[in-house]
């Protein structure tokens, strides 16, 4: 509420009545390829010297890029997008210091693909595939060295099949529902140290109890169950465009009822032609993905817990469409 009660108070205009009466010619209507992306640069800069009050010098920049292309022909439609988020920040003692590791802030990468065929007025048949990893090794908080990821460790593919429903809404706002009894959910761990540890929920590494043989962790996972996506985006103003993204996922086989989550949120504010001001947010549970958290007594748990990110950003942003 508060980040949209800032965005409304500086605004460059408001939306009118009659404006918000307009219903534009659905997107999905328009015949052959419409293509298009985005690209934000922001960062920061602190600066610090026999300052009194504390503090510490720092460095920060982060990047989105996005690309996409859809396709209609008659009553087929094909979407495909691709979005690419990386952060790095340089603190303290480490600032400009190359034998320190810069801290990474941000590192996503998202492939979509989705197909439909109209079914009625509001409804296609489809299937979608979605490929997400990251790019570069993440490292625990705890010292920056001890590796807990990396580039396909995780990667996770989702090929489903179901119904997506995509009403005609007004200007400005698209909305699509994709719900798929079918899905097939791949989980790939690319590295054996972490496949060996069984990090987000491959096979550990054991040791036959009968043999003696010792047996690696798996690098692969397969799941079977029921997926949902959604998708909304509107113009809450001329210059304040708002997005949210929410994947469902429950595996039928094990714990149908502990759902995958995957929530993304963006607010975007354009303060000029190439200015532009940027708040999101992403949550993520996953059953099968162990977290260690020790308490201020030096107790240590581990197991799912949710993973929380938010990320204001001010600075260069870039759209085109064709």
């Amino acid at each position: 509420m508060l980040a949209i009660g800032l965005a409304t108070t500086i605004a460059f205009g408001q939306t009118t009545e009659g404006e918000e009466d307009l219903v534009s010619i659905s997107k999905d209507t328009v015949q052959g390829w419409q293509k298009g992306g985005y690209f934000s640069l922001t960062g920061s800069q602190v600066s610090l010297t026999n300052w009194v009050a504390g503090g510490q010098n720092s460095v920060s920049i982060n990047t989105m890029f996005g690309l996409y292309a859809n396709l209609r022909k008659g009553p087929m439609t094909w979407e495909n997008s691709l979005d690419f988020g990386y952060g790095l920040m340089n603190q303290g003692d480490q600032l400009f210091n190359t034998g320190d590791k810069w801290i990474k802030t941000d590192d996503g990468l998202d492939l979509t693909s989705k197909y439909g065929r109209k079914a009625s007025e509001n409804w296609y048949y489809a299937a979608l595939t979605n490929f997400r990893t990251q790019t570069t090794a993440g490292y625990g908080e705890a010292d920056n060295v001890t590796e807990i990821s990396g580039f396909l460790a995780p990667a996770y593919w989702i090929t489903a099949i179901g119904m997506d429903y995509k009403p005609t809404m007004k200007k400005g706002t698209e909305f699509s529902l994709f719900v798929a009894p079918i899905t097939a959910k791949l989980t790939f761990v690319n590295d054996s140290t972490l496949a060996n540890a069984g990090a987000f929920g491959v096979d550990k590494a054991f040791i036959d109890a009968v043999s003696g043989e010792y047996n690696s962790g798996k690098m692969f996972r397969a799941e079977f169950g029921g997926y949902m996506r959604m998708k909304y985006k509107t113009n809450l103003a001329p210059n304040i465009t708002f997005t949210t993204k929410l994947d469902l996922f429950s595996n039928y086989i094990e714990n149908p009822s502990r759902i995958d989550v995957n929530w993304e949120n963006l607010l975007e504010i354009k303060l000029w032609k190439f200015l532009s001001a940027t708040i999101s947010t992403h949550l993520i549970y996953d059953d099968d993905v162990d977290i260690s958290l020790t308490d201020v007594d030096g107790n240590s748990t581990f197991g799912p817990r949710v993973q929380f990110k938010e990320v204001f950003g001010l600075g260069l942003a870039w759209k085109f469409d064709q």
